[in-house]
């Protein structure tokens, strides 16, 4: 039996669920509970959230999108207050941006290669590369939200 892989049809499918899964989670959240983080050498919400976006900016917007982009990942670890309002829109026009430009992408866009910490890579894997990074992020989001919630967690499985 012959399977048939969508690289495009896949990766909207994982950007979705990253974003659907994120909103779950946060949704639950009070603002004091998003903006908590387990000790003082670990991440809170927000800050993974800033982290995506960096991760966005730099190998998407400016990498297959060749816009002017500085990225300053010092800022995006720096833990300061967000609100629940800010997280969901931020959510929302990060996944919203990759999901249309991946709908968009013409097929030969994917196999233009970017300059990736000195090494030459396909848009296509960066873009295979930014779902896994993403969704190891949303784990760590996941946790937090099950440390802050305990048993009234309410699982994101889709």
């Amino acid at each position: 039996m012959k399977y048939e892989f969508n690289n495009r049809e896949w990766l909207i499918k994982k950007f979705e669920e990253i974003k659907k899964r994120t909103f779950k989670a946060i949704e639950q959240l009070s603002e004091e509970q998003l903006n908590w983080a387990p000790d003082h050498v670990s991440h809170n919400i927000p800050t993974l959230l800033r982290h995506i976006e960096g991760n966005i900016n730099e190998r998407i917007r400016a990498g297959i999108c060749n816009e002017e982009i500085v990225r300053n990942r010092d800022k995006e670890f720096l833990r300061t207050f967000m609100t629940k309002n800010e997280a969901e829109t931020l959510i929302n026009s990060n996944m919203e941006f990759i999901i249309t430009l991946i709908m968009d992408l013409p097929e030969e866009k994917f196999e233009e290669v970017q300059l990736v910490r000195g090494k030459k890579r396909k848009n296509i894997e960066m873009l295979h590369q930014c779902t896994t990074h993403f969704s190891e992020h949303m784990g760590q989001i996941l946790y937090i939200t099950k440390q802050c919630l305990k048993e009234s967690y309410k699982s994101t499985s889709l």
